[in-house]
């Protein structure tokens, strides 16, 4: 019975070898190199806001409500969902959308310094469409777009931990 359990030993140790010169690590949450955040702009109700605000409560950032209290602003220039026709019957009926989540940005201090210019996140989506389906197709495009706002959301975070303040 020994021989089997070293065998398996030995068998796990072959699998996971590759795995320790690879660089292999799991994700981590973000580090900042600021202790306070400000989000500046959102529409109420935004739901980008809302997913950046549950991702923001994730790190030990602390989000301040007012922007001259916060080390660093995030001031939001436009959050738009599109939603736009890309083919259609000769009878006008719709056979395929595209979708599109266009939000823009920049980072700044409280006394106006930027130290991120106005950044433009663009994302798009193609989505046949079928009246037969209507129902799961409103789903669908729930979807897509709860997708394009995670992505936004991970580009955001990855960005603002690039983020080095003035000296």
């Amino acid at each position: 019975m020994s021989t089997l359990l070293q065998r398996r030993h030995l068998l796990l140790a072959a699998a996971t070898a590759p795995l320790v010169g690879c660089g292999f690590e799991l994700r981590r949450e973000p580090e900042f190199l600021f202790r306070s955040l400000a989000l500046s702009g959102f529409k109420p109700g935004s739901p980008l806001a809302a997913d950046l605000k549950r991702q923001l409560s994730r790190t030990a950032l602390l989000m301040v409500e007012d922007a001259n209290r916060a080390e660093v602003v995030l001031e939001v220039l436009r959050d738009v969902r599109e939603k736009s026709v890309v083919v259609s019957t000769s009878a006008g009926q719709v056979r395929e959308w595209q979708l599109r989540v266009n939000f823009d940005y920049l980072l700044r201090v409280p006394s106006g310094e930027l130290l991120l210019p106005r950044t433009e996140l663009r994302m798009t989506r193609e989505m046949n469409y079928t009246e037969s389906a209507a129902l799961a197709k409103e789903q669908e495009e729930a979807q897509l777009y709860r997708a394009m706002q995670s992505d936004a959301v991970a580009q955001i975070m990855r960005r603002l931990s690039a983020v080095r303040l003035p000296a």
